[in-house]
């Protein structure tokens, strides 16, 4: 078996370490930490777990896998990480053919999940927060939810230790060390050197900036995302308030209901800010916060005045075409690239660390196709049908 290097200990990197260590590799996790690491993509309170992705039946299928062992996991780990809520995509208008929630009510229904049509009448009656004046149509898919993802990320760090994962939290990536075209190691900013036979770069949005030639194949862009304490929270349980797009396709926002603590959380998934996870600007700026208080004001009144108690940029990892990027190198032996998450990578961890591990041992997996080192897609040709493409 390898020695294996996994630079970044965020959902794909722990899941990644966790599954390689279970085909019997020797397994170090690096990051900088301290973890679940404060900056990283997966360290929030919701991440939505859903298999509504129009069309695209590659990732529906993936999806179905994941949702399956999300209820696993709450098992094996004896914790409820998971919370099948339901999810509903709606529009402003009546869905039609190439809408986003139509081509996935049509996928749903074809493979025979539980779903809804909903309408203008339930909105009012079961969704009382929603402006039923405003939304006239959607999708409620039933089996679907969110994970609170940055404890899941701490519990499953916990889980690779206990594997025999050899953790080195404070550990600061420099660089790749290479003899020639191979990749023989990685070397810290303390001028320590890791010895491996692969290196795994599981970095998300640092990885245009640590990897500077991946930045023809990346973009990393900040999205705004706020946590709000409503004044009549009884209208925001999860009975009462399943996660959400809200038109997504023409707004980029989507939330979830009220959590233990009382918060629930809106966020926008569209063409963000690009910049470096580390840069000074990472905040949400009066923009997007006015652009909040719009949102709010037209689709839910009773969030009009709810004090923001936090407010975060979350950091995306984009490709071109909006898939992931989870491939070999071809021109670095040794290296393998799990990233491009795109903003929809958290729904899959149960199943990304199978699919790492199938990179890193080049063994034949179908979704590895759409995964692959594709250098040859360009700007413009993005495919993530639940995104805003332009600006709020």
């Amino acid at each position: 078996m390898s020695k294996v290097v996994v630079v970044g200990a965020g959902i794909n990197g722990v899941t990644a370490a966790i599954e390689l260590r279970k085909r019997g590799h020797d397994v170090v996790l690096t990051d900088p930490g301290p973890l679940p690491h404060e900056l990283a993509a997966s360290t929030d309170i919701s991440k939505a777990v859903r298999a509504a992705y129009g069309a695209d039946d590659e990732y529906t299928d993936l999806a179905e896998r994941s949702i399956k062992r999300w209820r696993k996991w709450n098992e094996q780990f004896g914790v409820q990480l998971y919370h099948e809520v339901g999810v509903m995509f709606v529009r402003r208008r009546e869905l039609k053919p190439g809408d986003f929630e139509f081509e996935s009510f049509k996928m749903l229904k074809k493979r025979g999940h539980k779903i809804e049509r909903m309408n203008s009448a339930q909105f009012r009656t079961r969704f009382p927060a929603w402006n039923p004046e405003l939304y006239r149509d959607g999708v409620l898919e039933l089996e679907a939810g969110y994970a609170e993802s940055g404890r899941v990320v701490a519990m499953l760090i916990g889980h690779a230790k206990s594997l025999g994962v050899e953790l080195l939290e404070g550990a600061r990536f420099s660089q790749l060390h290479q003899d020639d075209d191979r990749v023989t190691g990685n070397v810290l900013v303390d001028g320590r050197r890791i010895a491996a036979d692969i290196v795994v770069m599981a970095v998300g949005a640092w990885t245009p900036y640590l990897l500077p030639f991946t930045k023809k194949f990346f973009r990393t862009s900040g999205q705004p995302v706020f946590h709000l304490k409503p004044r009549q929270p009884e209208l925001f349980s999860p009975e009462r308030f399943p996660v959400f797009g809200a038109d997504i396709t023409m707004t980029g926002y989507y939330g979830f209901p009220i959590n233990r603590d009382g918060v629930l959380k809106i966020a926008n998934h569209g063409h963000g800010r690009e910049m470096s996870p580390e840069s000074t600007e990472r905040a949400v700026t009066p923009e997007d916060e006015k652009n909040l208080g719009e949102f709010l004001a037209t689709t839910f009144p009773a969030l009009a005045d709810a004090p923001i108690v936090y407010s975060r940029v979350c950091m995306y990892c984009d490709t071109h075409d909006g898939h992931f990027w989870i491939a070999p190198d071809p021109e670095r032996e040794g290296l393998v690239i799990a990233g491009g998450d795109c903003g929809h990578g958290f729904k899959f961890a149960p199943v990304l660390g199978e699919i790492i591990a199938d990179a890193v041992e080049q063994k034949p997996n179908p979704i590895l196709q759409k995964f692959r080192w594709r250098s040859e897609v360009r700007a413009g040709s993005g495919t993530d049908v639940a995104r805003l493409k332009g600006k709020v």
